[in-house]
């Protein structure tokens, strides 16, 4: 009987989670937000945004949590408090780079999409992003983001206040891995599904430790080859 409860338990948790990811893409394709629209509309954007493509990258981590924490991942409120403590980190990356968006189109250095006009930004981001692919905070971050269970071996903490501060700090390490990538928004545009949808199954492979070594570097030497065309077509 309890092992029932317990699985009943845990089904309905993860399918509260990717309720969750399912709501967010949906608010994504009904919210149309143009460059020049109101902060809170923008950032509202942004978050739906960052939640739509971070949460999955997150499932690895999940898994590995419920099975560490066996009773206490059961519960709806740890497990929810996970959740909300990492979402929280990318939530503080929504305001900010709201409001990065708001003063880029007030310079008409985006338009009305969110996409960049400029062929130079273009290649500073894809630069930026192609050059952090090899760095060393880069692989630092991608080295715990691959090895959940060593994470929480190290920094366990139980009760659902515990469950948040170790989503915080697993959102931080996310934010670690991720900015860059995040940040070509301005480059596929803010309210491009395909380039989101993209993005987020790369960002997801990236993680995995069985094949995210073997795109991490490749990516990064795509995104400058990148950047030197668009630098090409801004001459």
């Amino acid at each position: 009987m309890r092992t029932a409860v317990f699985s009943h338990v845990r089904g309905a948790v993860w399918l509260g989670f990717f309720a969750l990811i399912l709501a967010a893409w949906a608010g994504l394709f009904l919210l149309q937000v143009n460059a020049q629209a109101t902060y809170w509309l923008v950032f509202a954007m942004w978050g739906l945004m960052t939640a739509a493509m971070m949460a999955p990258t997150l499932v690895p981590t999940l898994r590995t949590y419920r099975d560490l924490g066996h009773t206490e991942a059961a519960s709806a409120r740890t497990f929810a408090s996970l959740v909300a403590g990492y979402l929280s980190v990318w939530l503080g990356y929504s305001a900010v780079a709201a409001t990065l968006q708001i003063g880029l189109a007030r310079l008409g250095v985006l338009g009305p999409g969110g996409s960049s006009l400029s062929w130079g930004f273009n290649a500073g981001l894809l630069a930026l992003a192609g050059i952090y692919q090899f760095s060393r905070l880069k692989g630092a971050c991608l080295s715990q983001c691959r090895s959940p269970m060593t994470f929480f071996m190290g920094h366990w903490q139980p009760g659902s206040l515990g469950a948040a501060k170790m989503g915080v700090h697993l959102g931080v390490i996310c934010l670690g891995c991720c900015w860059a990538l995040m940040a070509l928004a301005f480059v596929g545009g803010t309210m491009n599904l395909l380039w989101m949808g993209i993005a987020t199954a790369l960002m997801v492979v990236e993680k995995l430790p069985e094949l995210g070594r073997y795109i991490s570097r490749p990516l990064g030497v795509f995104l400058l080859g990148a950047s030197l065309a668009s630098l090409l077509m801004a001459v």
